[in-house]
């Protein structure tokens, strides 16, 4: 069966990919009103199916996601293990198909080279584009992933992927079922564990790549369609940060305050506490604070230009914005550097250090009180502006 895109690319219906997609909601539902009304659903039923959730949810936000395709921090073999077998149980492709697409999707966000591109609509980026294979004959294109390649976890799990989906995903949450509850328990773990859960999963998984290119705020960039949701991340697993994500790929946090919800960092984080994980990238704080200036700035300008065509006063706006950001990078990168002294100082010496630190975070809140005035003035002209 072939369809005609509108980039003149033309593609066929990935008929496996449909009908597993299709089918395992109607086999989900069908099997728990089955179940419930046979065997009624108890703790069991429940902690399988939150097992088996976070299992291989973890899988895919911390292992495909930011582990094998952003290369936010390093892991070691048991924890890559665990992540192929769970994540292979996530059902949505090998770690090294589902990175390839996904780095893709960076490099080439909202464009025709993207693979799960929202500017072609809501469905097509949540799941019509699996179901369609954009056909280029030959082999699959793995290029982009050649990192990957050299894990022998990677090529392991690419060559067994539906043997391990199947054993881990539904044959095992069944057993346990069996173990825990007889017979009952062992189909109640089949379906809550294996095909409800895999339902949720997928549609959790699929959210971000839909919903996240279309609700919620820009704070950091307008670059892409990238949103940032905390109703998004809350659901899941920190994921729905995107705009932060897109625009600081290699960070292992996708909420990176303290208190924006993000298990995956705590997951991640918890696991270099034990050495399973090592090496974590975090984005510089002058960094992310200075870009989201930035953006503040832009905006506000953008709303100003449209009441104005004061090119004088809005150059001199501009270059207080950018003499705020230099001085704002100036003052945290200090900060860094003066707490990073006083951690290696001698007792003696860690008073001086701690006046220092004292001064920087004092010239932080000056820039800060500095550009709020700056973004003041810019709002009050334009509500003039607006009232003439």
């Amino acid at each position: 069966m072939q369809f005609e895109d509108r980039t003149g690319r033309p593609f066929k219906v990935n008929w496996l990919n449909a009908i597993f997609l299709s089918g395992t909601p109607i086999l989900a539902v069908a099997g728990v009103i089955w179940h419930g009304l046979t065997f009624g659903i108890g703790w069991v039923e429940v902690l399988i199916f939150f097992t088996w959730y976070l299992a291989c949810g973890l899988s895919i936000t911390v292992g495909y996601h930011r582990l094998f395709s952003h290369r936010s921090h390093e892991a070691r073999w048991p924890l890559r293990l665990a992540y192929a077998v769970f994540g292979a149980g996530a059902f949505q492709n090998s770690i090294l198909e589902w990175c390839s697409d996904h780095r893709r999707h960076h490099r080439h966000t909202d464009d025709d080279h993207d693979p799960y591109s929202a500017s072609r609509g809501f469905w097509w980026s949540h799941m019509f584009w699996i179901f369609i294979d954009e056909s280029e004959e030959g082999e699959a294109d793995y290029s982009n992933v050649k990192d990957l390649q050299q894990d022998w976890v990677v090529r392991w799990q690419h060559r067994h992927i539906y043997k391990i989906g199947f054993l881990s995903s539904m044959l095992l949450p069944g057993l346990v079922g069996f173990a825990l509850a007889g017979v009952g328990g062992a189909i109640g773990g089949f379906v809550w564990g294996g095909l409800m859960r895999t339902v949720f999963l997928h549609h959790g998984t699929f959210l971000i790549n839909s919903a996240a290119h279309f609700w919620g705020k820009q704070p950091y960039s307008d670059e892409n369609s990238s949103k940032d949701s905390f109703w998004l991340a809350f659901f899941t697993f920190g994921e729905g940060y995107h705009n932060f994500h897109h625009s600081f790929q290699a960070d292992y946090r996708n909420g990176h305050r303290w208190w924006q919800w993000d298990p995956s960092k705590w997951f991640i984080r918890a696991g270099s506490l034990v050495r399973l994980n090592r090496n974590l990238k975090r984005a510089p704080r002058w960094s992310i604070e200075t870009l989201r200036m930035d953006r503040e700035y832009e905006v506000e300008a953008g709303l100003l230009s449209d009441r104005t065509e004061d090119q004088g006063l809005l150059l001199s706006f501009r270059e207080r914005a950018q003499g705020c950001r230099e001085a704002l990078k100036q003052a945290m990168r200090e900060l860094d550097s003066q707490r990073a002294g006083m951690k290696r100082a001698s007792k003696e010496y860690r008073a001086a250090f701690a006046a220092r630190v004292a001064l920087a975070k004092a010239a932080i809140a000056g820039v800060r009180a500095e550009f709020r005035l700056l973004m003041a003035d810019m709002d009050n002209l334009r509500r003039s502006a607006a009232a003439v």
